[in-house]
């Protein structure tokens, strides 16, 4: 038994499949088989049951991915210190994101870190702000850019970025004419939301509890691009910054309609890192660049 032992688990825990963690470690599914086999056998207890949809940890299995999901880590982040040491400047940045950055936003930083970094690569996945947290917080990710958060144990906000919460309806809604409006007014009409995990739905749901209305939501959703489109169709209307529709106001198609309320209006994009890890090389240079570019 030897790392790569370890390394062939934490796969296998990852993606839920022996023959995927074979796939994507280039290597023969029996091979995989026969060192967890034998470190279960190392360690008197059993590691993963099958089940009809695949992989399961158990109990001991759980205690063991947390050790080797930390482990492996640290070996990437070991290996990109060598090579930045001999000057190659490589490695991999794990990004989750909120929607609005990855279309607004995002592709032309990248694109400009990229010209100074080029050996460079990323990782992008489109999350909501839960589970870009909980990412953070597991040592998944390296940077998470998430919608309101506030203050969140083990997570160091590194930048807030202003981005009020709009309504975002067709130039031909009832609203469309008006300057702003409250949350009475957006209650009154069809509404298209976010699902529970994104922060601006949150951040809603917060306050028009505490103003004892009931928004009439019709579509629950985590699809950005869905919410929009059902307000461009007319009778519905939906919220965000209106950086999530920025191409869509552009081709006015969509008016962005400030909300009067206090915390709508304070909402900010929050970029985050853990508290208690250090970031690679590669990682620290995006996360100042982002930082930079966010300005």
């Amino acid at each position: 038994m030897n790392l790569n032992t370890y390394k062939y688990f934490n796969e296998v825990a990852a993606t839920g499949s022996i023959r995927r963690a074979a796939d994507r470690m280039h290597v023969a599914p029996s091979a995989i088989s026969r060192q967890i086999a034998l470190l279960e056998h190392t360690l008197g207890v059993m590691l993963l049951e099958r089940t009809n949809t695949g992989i399961r940890l158990t109990p001991a299995g759980m205690m063991l991915e947390r050790f080797t999901r930390k482990m492996c880590r640290d070996l990437d982040r070991i290996h990109e210190s060598i090579k930045n040491l001999k000057g190659l400047r490589e490695g991999e940045v794990k990004i989750w994101v909120i929607e609005a950055v990855v279309q607004a936003i995002l592709p032309r930083i990248m694109t400009d870190f990229n010209e100074h970094y080029p050996a460079i690569q990323f990782s992008i996945n489109s999350e909501s702000s839960d589970r870009t947290i909980e990412a953070i917080i597991r040592d998944e990710i390296d940077i998470g850019i998430v919608f309101n958060m506030g203050d969140r144990p083990g997570i160091e906000v590194i930048k807030r970025c202003p981005a009020p919460i709009q309504c975002l309806v067709s130039p031909q809604h009832p609203l469309a004419q008006h300057a702003s409006l409250t949350l009475e007014d957006i209650c009154f009409y069809p509404i298209a939301l976010p699902v529970s995990s994104f922060g601006m739905r949150q951040t809603f749901d917060r306050v028009t509890r505490s103003l004892h209305l009931h928004p009439q939501s019709i579509v629950n959703t985590n699809n950005l691009e869905l919410t929009k489109a059902m307000a461009i169709a007319g009778r519905t209307l939906t919220i965000g910054p209106k950086q999530i529709a920025a191409r869509e106001i552009e081709q006015n198609m969509l008016r962005a309609i400030p909300i009067d309320n206090d915390a709508m209006e304070s909402a900010n994009i929050e970029i985050c890192v853990h508290r208690d890890r250090t970031l690679s090389f590669a990682a620290h240079q995006f996360l100042k660049h982002v930082c930079r570019e966010f300005n």
